[in-house]
């Protein structure tokens, strides 16, 4: 698969804890993200943040660790990114979503 050297880089800022379907919003924003046929997709969880309720959530304090901030990287053309928004539109219902230009250096695989 070729990415195009101008890219686009989507970060999707959600909890830990949100859900879609039933299961964690991350999982199926990753797995959809594969299905849809993206370059690829990472899940990050972060150990503190806040949003726009100014909620803090850390793995500092047992009881909030239960809902860590969570990045999700996308990078792919402009193209198979914009065709992703509106899916992402329907499940993400709290959070930020960012769009930004990506410079690809290299994206293969060996084997």
């Amino acid at each position: 698969m070729k990415i195009p050297a101008d890219g686009k880089l989507l970060r999707i800022f959600i909890g830990e804890a949100d859900k879609w379907n039933g299961r964690p919003l991350y999982e199926e924003i990753v797995l959809l993200a594969k299905k849809k046929g993206l370059a690829g997709a990472t899940a990050i969880k972060g150990f503190m943040g806040f949003g726009c309720k100014s909620h803090m959530h850390t793995a500092k304090l047992l009881r909030l660790s239960e809902d860590l901030p969570i990045i999700i990287e996308i990078v792919d053309s402009e193209e198979k990114i914009n065709a992703f928004l509106p899916l992402l539109d329907e499940m993400v219902k709290e959070g930020l979503m960012t769009l930004e230009k990506a410079n690809v250096i290299m994206y293969r695989a060996v084997g």
